[in-house]
């Protein structure tokens, strides 16, 4: 009968004794160079007294099996495989010892014939034998043991060597190998009586049943061996080193940003590991919770580092997060049991679950509603066709009778879970967790929480896994906020963009956690796609036709939880597709004014895919930089009512009037405008009014009036005659605007008043832009430069209009509109702005 670690008879060490075990991984038993760095940090440590555990060599055990399994298919080629690992080993010897490899080359070259002899009887019966098989398999560990032992030996250490098999006694059960304690525990005292050394080095993975066979333990089974021997030896504390910095966050193939964490409780440690955490295993923490063991995950590779320290209780800092780490498992199937012949019925949970576990499946989560109508489960993809087996035979009556109305079973399913201890009694938990997955577009399909709400666990597809495992991550700043962003139209304004979101990236990144990251920059003709995080350098990668649909894959990638697409584009044809993105997922953010004036059924369309959850942010359409759409919705979302929009909006137009006072030619000032960058590429494009008009539309659609282009009357200065000419002709005949616009000057001069090019938009969807006369006294009579004005007549503001001014021209001025934009939907997810 096995006893808890507890009752383990081994009179208790003196503190002078007392041992610290340690246990290298494969990984760190790799190669020569390996092995002397192991030396090494043993050397390092503090402790008069320690214990070893040792796994194979990298791939040794891998190698094992597949000569087994080879040998005990009939091929005849096992040989070759058999040579490669005998010289890799031999080879090993001889870089470490060197002249004094003699007798460990000689028991090594024993060992290898035993191998070959157990490979030739597999070979014979032509049939797989499991006492063969774990013989085969346990051999790596013996090789390195000894290999580490008398390679410490030959630097003077006083060390003996542990085959385990001589002391630790399990016996394989349901719960997987199960270590009998009493007799294992009087078997390791016999032996330390006989070998008394300082170190003792001693094989992991391997064990003996109770009838003396060979065995191994499994999974993980040089962790489990490690834990079990610093408890044998009443250790102080164990630490277990690999090739990760200690415990992650989350899986850092996933999540790139994973972090290690400085301490773990036990019941984390657990619950980590049982979601896919690869660094520990639950049953390695057996042997040493009921002791109260320390234990430490380090890295051999990087052993300055502390690693993560796993005890009864986490040490708790000041900033410690509620969740301490995210985890998935893969390869999961869903089965729902339901009815309304379910409801109120006692021992229908008992039946499905003893139906389960007669068929040998083992269930990774429980879902069932108050309502009784359904049980959910979560087994292994591979038990899925048992477990529904099961179910219907368990349940035929009740289905003949239609009790039961369906068995129903989804594959392809990830369970994610959040753990932590600081979940207990901290409200929101939950509310973070489903906001971020909803906000990345991942639909849930089962939930479960513990009483002890450590873990909230999340049954998704799995192809979400990966963006729902980043999504959560970052909500829980156990990484930064990562947005992928894909920048279309990389002109003045995008590239004024991606010289703010570079300036400004590390200061994100660094104080708030936020990591804007430029993946892909695309012109109307070629595009860029990449990782880099400010696009560093796009201008002078190979060239790509431009293709926005692989643009828009690229940009929503799987591994990256939000994406945004932003569009510094003049184009008709991109703003056709926002639809499409913002309802597969993509925020977009845009100072395009072709979406927000153009077709009204594109508008419905637009609005209509932001349902759900993207994001669609315009404000620098209208006014730049100038917050006038989100003032407008303020006004309107507390419960005001829109009078007339009146304003200057356009920064090019503004300048000219500001400028213009009949002493210098009109075109003089056009051209001087256009070489300062004010101005559209076509002037025409300013002049004819037709871009303020699309932001009148824009104001209109916005306070809820329905509006197109074609509703505006808009007045034009440009003439008739030079209307269809190329922009180089249009140019060239500048002179011809000069005289209609000094007429014009003059009769305002005389009126006392002066020049504004204005858009007005009352309630009734009355909307017009042109040159009008403006006393001197008025507001938009006084403006600075490229400034744009807009004026709020609302019920609120009926006498005294509010008014928002500020600079509306300029790539910098829009840039940083569009980046206020951005940050703006990067705060809607989650970001700390």
């Amino acid at each position: 009968m096995s006893e808890p670690a507890s009752h383990v008879a081994v009179k208790a060490p003196t503190p002078a004794q007392q041992i610290v075990a340690h246990k290298f991984g494969g990984s760190s038993l790799a190669d020569a160079s390996c092995f002397r760095r192991v030396a090494a940090i043993l050397h390092a440590q503090p402790e008069f007294r320690q214990l070893v555990v040792v796994s194979a060599m990298h791939g040794t055990t891998n190698a094992l099996i597949a000569l087994a399994e080879t040998a005990a298919s009939g091929a005849p080629d096992w040989n070759t495989g058999w040579q490669a690992l005998r010289d890799r080993h031999l080879a090993i010897v001889h870089d470490l010892l060197d002249a004094r490899a003699h007798a460990t080359l000689a028991w090594i070259e024993q060992g290898f014939a035993q191998l070959a002899n157990l490979l030739g009887a597999l070979a014979v019966l032509g049939t797989p034998n499991r006492e063969a098989f774990e013989s085969i398999q346990g051999l790596g560990e013996v090789w390195s043991a000894r290999l580490l032992a008398d390679f410490l030996a030959m630097q003077g250490v006083d060390c003996a060597c542990l085959d385990a098999r001589e002391v630790l006694v399990v016996n394989h059960g349901e719960l997987g190998a199960a270590v009998d304690w009493s007799e294992s525990g009087a078997r390791f005292a016999e032996w330390r009586a006989r070998h008394a050394q300082s170190w003792l080095i001693v094989t992991g993975f391997i064990a003996r049943t109770r009838t003396g066979r060979a065995t191994v333990l499994g999974r993980n089974g040089s962790d489990y061996s490690a834990a079990i021997f610093a408890a044998l030896c009443d250790a102080r504390e164990l630490t277990l080193w690999g090739d990760t910095d200690g415990v992650l966050s989350a899986d850092p193939r996933l999540v790139p940003d994973a972090i290690p964490l400085p301490s773990l409780s036990y019941d984390e440690a657990c619950e980590l590991a049982y979601f896919g955490a690869k660094v520990i295993h639950p049953q390695t923490l057996t042997p040493v919770i009921a002791r109260g063991l320390p234990v430490r995950i380090r890295n051999t590779f990087h052993p300055e580092h502390p690693g993560t320290a796993i005890g009864e209780v986490a040490a708790v800092g000041a900033h410690s997060p509620p969740v301490k780490g995210i985890s998935t498992a893969r390869e999961l199937a869903v089965v729902t049991l339901e009815g309304a012949g379910m409801i109120g019925v006692p021992g229908t949970a008992e039946r499905t679950f003893g139906a389960l576990h007669r068929a040998g499946v083992s269930v990774v989560m429980i879902s069932q509603g108050s309502s009784e109508h359904s049980i959910c489960c979560v087994v292994r993809d591979a038990d899925v066709a048992d477990a529904e087996t099961a179910l219907r035979r368990a349940f035929a009556a009740e289905i003949t009778r239609g009790e039961i109305h369906s068995v129903g079973v989804a594959r392809d399913i990830s369970v994610l879970a959040a753990v932590g201890d600081g979940m207990a009694g901290t409200p929101g938990i939950a509310a973070r967790l489903f906001g971020a997955l909803a906000r990345t577009g991942v639909n849930i399909r089962a939930i479960a929480q513990g009483a002890s709400e450590r873990n909230i666990s999340v049954a998704v597809a799995s192809a979400d896994a990966p963006r729902a495992l980043r999504a959560v991550h970052s909500a829980f700043w156990l990484s930064p906020q990562t947005l992928s962003i894909g920048l279309i139209g990389p002109g003045k304004v995008g590239a004024a963009l991606l010289r703010q979101i570079q300036s400004a990236r590390p200061r994100l990144l660094h104080d708030i956690q936020l990591d804007l990251r430029v993946r892909a920059v695309a012109t109307s003709r070629r595009m860029w796609l990449g990782e880099a995080g400010a696009a560093d350098g796009w201008n002078n990668a190979a060239d790509m036709t431009c293709d926005l649909d692989a643009f828009a894959r690229h940009v929503q990638a799987e591994h990256l939880p939000h994406a945004v697409i932003i569009d510094c584009s003049a184009s008709d044809a991109v703003a056709q597709r926002y639809a499409d993105w913002l309802g597969a997922g993509i925020h977009v953010v845009t100072p395009n004014k072709h979406a927000g004036a153009g077709p009204s059924a594109r508008w419905r369309a637009i609005r209509a895919a932001t349902a759900g959850g993207a994001r669609f942010r315009y404000e620098a359409t209208v006014g730049a930089g100038l917050p006038v759409i989100s003032t407008l919705r303020d006004l309107l979302d507390t419960g005001d009512e829109m009078i007339a929009i009146d304003g200057i909006l356009s920064g090019t137009l503004a300048w000219l009037f500001n400028r213009y006072d009949g002493t210098q030619a009109f075109s003089d000032l056009v051209r001087e405008a256009h070489a300062l960058g004010y101005t559209e590429p076509d002037p025409r494009d300013d002049l004819s009014g037709t871009d303020v008009a699309r932001k009148l539309v824009i104001f209109a659609r916005e306070a809820g009036v329905e509006l197109d282009l074609a509703d505006v009357a808009v007045e034009s200065l440009v003439p008739e005659s030079l209307r269809t000419h190329s922009a180089e002709t249009f140019m060239d005949h500048l002179p011809q605007l000069d005289a209609a616009m000094a007429a014009r000057h003059a009769h305002a001069s005389r009126n006392g008043s002066v020049l504004r090019y204005v858009a007005h938009l009352d309630h009734v969807g009355t909307a017009r832009v042109g040159l009008v006369e403006l006393p001197s006294s008025h507001a938009f009579a006084h403006l600075r430069l490229t400034d744009n004005i807009v004026q709020f007549t609302t019920r609120r503001y009926r006498d005294n209009p509010l008014v928002v001014q500020g600079p509306g021209a300029g790539p910098e001025v829009t840039a940083a509109g569009v980046f206020a934009d951005l940050l703006r939907v990067s705060a809607a997810l989650g970001a700390k702005l």
